[in-house]
């Protein structure tokens, strides 16, 4: 039988009690939960509103202040500009994929490590930097030309919209539309009564 999701519920006061142990616990104790895999989830003690995804928020922000920060302030800037952007649930995917590509290639190297050296070895934080040293400039090799197809489709999705929309209304007959497109781009605009004038006679 799999385990159910731990549920911890979030109070006004700002305290979380954990249902399972049947006691309050700290930020710092669903830092833990994270850590070791577990499987929970965080809802507003008086509505029921899911809010795992505001406490991890809160984990990261305090893991970013606490000195040794994984974002940097031009790597965040860029992120803020995909909200609202066509691309946003695009890129969210992106990261959510590399993200797991990384864990899955650690998760290899420490196999690796464990056939060489016994169970009970582990990858350490110097061999885990060479091998990052190593894979860092492919990596970022493959981002760039990602980022690049990904502009290139998102201007050709953007041509060929503008292209149906134009072979949309060129089938519709508009009062003075012509040759010259739309009444006013070429020549002179129409009279307010919409009847072109005619020319005075001396």
């Amino acid at each position: 039988m799999a385990d159910q999701i731990r549920l911890i519920k979030k109070y006004p006061n700002r305290r979380l009690y954990d249902t399972q142990t049947s006691s309050y616990i700290t930020l710092a104790d669903v830092k833990e939960l994270v850590l070791e895999h577990g499987s929970f989830q965080v809802v507003d003690a008086k509505t029921g509103e899911d809010l795992t995804r505001n406490i991890l928020l809160q984990i990261i922000l305090e893991e970013e202040a606490g000195g040794a920060p994984m974002f940097t302030s031009d790597l965040l800037s860029q992120m803020i500009r995909f909200y609202g952007n066509a691309m946003q649930g695009m890129m969210g995917k992106y990261l959510e994929n590399n993200i797991k590509a990384f864990t899955d290639m650690q998760g290899k190297l420490q196999e690796q490590v464990r056939s060489v050296y016994g169970e009970n070895a582990t990858v350490s934080q110097d061999l885990w930097a060479q091998f990052l040293n190593f894979q860092g400039p492919a990596m970022q090799s493959m981002m760039g030309a990602y980022m690049e197809q990904s502009k290139k489709m998102y201007a050709q999705m953007q041509e060929q919209l503008d292209s149906q929309t134009r072979n949309l209304f060129s089938g519709f007959q508009f009062p003075n539309f012509g040759a010259g497109g739309f009444p006013g781009d070429k020549g002179e605009p129409p009279t307010s009564g919409g009847e072109p004038t005619e020319p005075s006679k001396k």
